[in-house]
């Protein structure tokens, strides 16, 4: 199935850097539209580019002392004390140069991208320069400034109107959207993520459910540490084709953070690209099947950034543009163009080699532990649907 998509991209979204050393690392945004590019798949004519998103609208949900607070660290005039109250320059939230106009060009590319696909223009978009969910009302949290996601649900919500199912699949619990419709029953929030017994931020249990009217609404599947492809797939699948049917959103927004990968530095889990295929390929169908095709998806975490995240992310455009997965060999060109600047060997195919997972052997007791998990969490949609 060939569709309609665009695909959210300017240079200004390498911008957003924090130092050199950070684990979090925007070139990973260059690196996978040059191996789109380079494998004959994303041309010039998909590409929108991002506008900075206004104050007003990063006050949809960050509170305006909060954007102020921001632009005063932007430019170096923000006390040490007033940093530390709003989670700003902490080692995972380093204050750098012009970080407001950074921080607001990569909500303005979600932002594109809603419009793109709730004006009908397309029917998918991607901005791999968004997905800060960790980003929180009044502070910076977990290399997020400001929080793509939750202003762009909340752009949906107030302009288009629509119901809006909110997946998240990168390995740290997607807390700030979370939160930030926890009292709304018109969004539903689905994470599957490393349990926060070992992992930031520590939330996402499977009790967290919403409140008031927004009580039954959020859905989380914390996943044990070293789960492979395998038991993340079936949580996946199971959870998301579980989810949707009982909230039958009018659009979908995705999180795709990388990290669940067993290369990753970050986290726990031992997934590989099996995983990164399946992922994108069911958010497509279905999107088709409930939403009319109108499906909005956005980068996240992946700190393993030669090796792992181009490839993931790259699957994510390949289904949207093709309705199919990348196989066989990787493009010679994008190969040679990196490799002597990648700190590792750079793999030669899509998908990865067989064995890189270690032998696990808990593996039985992670796989029947994350089923009754899975099993918890649903059972609240079939009482409340």
């Amino acid at each position: 199935m060939t569709c309609r998509s665009a695909f959210i991209y300017s240079d200004t979204m390498l911008k957003y850097h924090f130092h050199a050393n950070h684990p979090f690392n925007q070139t990973r945004v260059q690196l996978t539209k040059e191996l789109l590019e380079t494998s004959g798949i994303l041309n010039e004519d998909d590409i929108v580019t991002p506008r900075q998103a206004t104050d007003d609208e990063l006050a949809l949900f960050h509170d305006r002392r909060y954007i102020k607070a921001v632009k005063q660290a932007s430019t170096g005039s923000l006390s040490d004390h007033d940093a530390h109250q709003y989670g700003l320059n902490t080692e995972d939230t380093p204050i750098f140069q012009h970080m407001h106009e950074a921080a607001s060009s990569l909500v303005g590319g979600t932002l594109a991208a809603v419009d793109a696909v709730l004006s009908g223009q397309v029917d998918h978009a991607l901005n791999l320069g968004g997905g800060l969910h960790h980003g929180l009302k009044h502070k910076a949290s977990g290399f997020c400034i400001y929080n793509d996601g939750a202003i762009a649900i909340k752009y949906i919500r107030e302009h288009y109107d629509y119901k809006v199912l909110y997946v998240d699949t990168d390995a740290h619990h997607g807390d700030g959207v979370q939160w930030a419709f926890y009292e709304d029953p018109n969004v539903c929030t689905l994470s599957i993520h490393e349990t926060g017994r070992y992992l930031f931020p520590g939330t996402g249990d499977v009790n967290e459910r919403g409140i008031k009217m927004g009580h039954g609404y959020s859905f989380n599947i914390p996943i044990d540490a070293f789960t492979e492809d395998g038991s993340f797939i079936h949580s996946y699948e199971t959870a998301l084709r579980h989810v949707i049917e009982f909230f039958k959103p009018d659009v979908i927004v995705t999180q795709n953070g990388a990290d669940a990968h067993v290369y990753d530095p970050l986290t726990h889990l031992c997934s590989t690209m099996e995983t990164f295929e399946a992922i994108p390929l069911l958010a497509h169908k279905l999107a088709h099947e409930y939403c009319d095709g109108r499906w909005i998806a956005t980068g996240g975490g992946g700190y393993d950034m030669w090796r792992t995240v181009p490839r993931a992310w790259a699957q994510i455009w390949s289904v949207m543009k093709t309705g199919q997965v990348q196989t066989g060999l990787l493009p010679k060109g994008w190969l040679d163009t990196w490799q002597d600047q990648a700190e590792v060997d750079l793999p030669t195919t899509w998908h990865d080699t067989p064995n890189i997972v270690p032998h696990i052997p808990r593996a039985p007791d992670i796989i029947e532990k994350n089923e009754v998990t899975l099993r918890h969490a649903l059972k609240y949609a079939q009482t409340e649907a």
